[in-house]
């Protein structure tokens, strides 16, 4: 076993108790996951860090308090150390949204993503309610600066390392051009409580609820984040009614006054764009960097998002010119 969770255990007086530690599939961070399977009591999972942690200042720990209070279901943190960079947390188990809609039914399938769009609508309600900087969220945003970083690193570890591309310096002012106009717009609309990665895989079927995990990246940015990260996930098919019909209802539940709804399909479009771009960057730099193949599978899906947004709008045809021999 690995050292660190063998003293973890005994610290928590689980040793006894433990009757085997079992490695799980980790995320792109550089984490590690554990259960524990435990007599006579529920498993546990631990999460472990490259090195030791502060718990009391660590973004996973108020934003899983934030959450609480908004609430929305999170898992429960049992434990920690801070010297041996540990958390415990109440295991969920394995089963994800993504891993669910396998065996779902059309009805339980509804049922799920109405109460994963519900949750976001109940996020930003109450997140303008419990707004406060002791929260980090409320100190960070999806700036310029943030929206932009995104945008180039796409170029940088799509275009360039996983595709080969090698576009003019020309071409490389022409796309800074195109962010420029893409994040000022985004940047400049209101800003509510987002998650920041709310898909599929970050949505766990647990005791016939979703539970929310992945959330220390939560930050402000425009209110149709979180619902493009969930409808237009990289990991899963939704067809196009499914989509339209939750955001109606996304629409129905938001605390937004009677919005314009073929102007928010415009803004959900246009972040839609940003942020499957920057999915595409995180997939070629999971790939040519963390030598991490598994996401190639992803591609084809996300770019599909994209390239239908670059044509269903006449001011992308720039972009989708300077894009088009990559994609």
């Amino acid at each position: 076993m690995e050292p660190r969770l063998e003293q973890y255990l005994a610290e928590q007086r689980l040793t006894g108790q433990t009757l085997k530690v079992v490695p799980l599939t980790g995320d792109a961070s550089d984490r590690r996951y554990f259960r524990v399977l435990l007599k006579d009591a529920r498993p546990i999972v631990l999460a472990l860090h490259a090195g030791p942690i502060d718990f009391a200042s660590m973004p996973f720990v108020s934003i899983a308090r934030l959450l609480a209070e908004v609430p929305v279901p999170v898992p429960r943190i049992l434990h920690h150390s801070d010297s041996l960079g540990i958390l415990g947390l109440e295991d969920l188990g394995d089963v994800t949204l993504q891993a669910h809609l396998g065996a779902a039914t059309a009805s339980e399938h509804a049922a799920l993503y109405r109460q994963a769009v519900g949750f976001i609508a109940r996020m930003q309600d109450r997140g303008e309610a419990l707004r406060s900087d002791q929260y980090p969220p409320y100190r960070i945003a999806f700036d310029v600066d943030k929206l932009t970083w995104e945008l180039e690193f796409f170029v940088k570890h799509y275009l360039l390392a996983y595709k080969g591309a090698t576009p003019a310096d020309a071409e490389r002012d022409a796309l800074r051009q195109e962010w420029s106009a893409i994040v000022e717009e985004l940047a400049a609309e209101p800003r509510v409580l987002c998650h920041r990665d709310y898909h599929s895989r970050n949505l766990m079927l647990h005791d016939g609820s979703l539970y929310i995990i992945d959330f220390q990246d939560a930050r402000m940015g425009p209110d149709t984040y979180d619902l493009v990260s969930l409808l237009r996930d990289s990991y899963v098919d939704l067809n196009p009614q499914v989509v339209d019909g939750l955001i109606a209802y996304f629409l129905a539940h938001s605390a937004v006054d009677a919005p314009d709804e073929e102007e928010f399909r415009r803004r959900f479009d246009l972040m839609a764009l940003q942020r499957n771009l920057k999915a595409l960057g995180t997939f070629g730099y999971m790939t040519t960097s963390r030598n991490n193949t598994v996401y190639i599978q992803y591609m084809p899906r996300t770019l599909a998002y994209v390239k239908a947004n670059l044509a269903k709008y006449p001011r992308f045809g720039r972009l989708r010119e300077l894009l088009e021999p990559w994609l």
